[in-house]
């Protein structure tokens, strides 16, 4: 899961981390759906772009961190307010 949005983010992070220092980074598919100020608003951006299905989400210029939300992915939580 997610393999193509990783590759697409080894390849061109580095250029967006330049570009957005400290941003977050919504990649899907292969391309960059959208770059937020705070994990918040990319997940919830990537939601309501994208419904149930996977994206990554990845801070530019920082190591990558997993996060898991499964109340979301199962439809108990709304991002759309």
């Amino acid at each position: 899961m997610l393999d193509l949005e990783r590759q697409v983010y080894a390849r061109s992070g580095a250029e967006w981390a330049r570009e957005h220092p400290g941003k977050y980074a919504v990649v899907k598919g292969d391309s960059l759906a959208g770059v937020f100020d705070t994990i918040e608003e990319a997940l919830a951006a990537g939601v309501r772009a994208f419904g149930l299905t996977s994206f990554l989400v990845r801070q530019l210029g920082q190591p990558p961190e997993q996060i898991s939300v499964p109340a979301l992915s199962m439809g108990l939580l709304r991002a759309h307010s």
